[in-house]
């Protein structure tokens, strides 16, 4: 009933179609940033994983003999 209501009163106005113009780039805008972020986080795990592994044991146990 919902359709036929829309389609007896003309479809969706500028303003909605606007609207889901813009929300539609939102929402694209926001997957690139969170794109983004993983990567960038992916990138700092990678990262933080070989100083993890750079580390030696004395390394461990000078810190924790301070």
């Amino acid at each position: 009933m919902a359709r036929a209501l829309v389609g007896f009163v003309g479809g969706p106005t500028y303003a909605q179609t606007h609207e889901v113009a813009n929300l539609r780039r939102r929402i694209s805008d926001l997957e690139a940033e969170v794109l983004r972020l993983n990567i960038e986080n992916d990138s700092l795990n990678h990262a933080l994983s070989q100083q993890i592994d750079a580390l030696s044991t004395a390394d461990l146990l000078e810190s924790v003999a301070h």
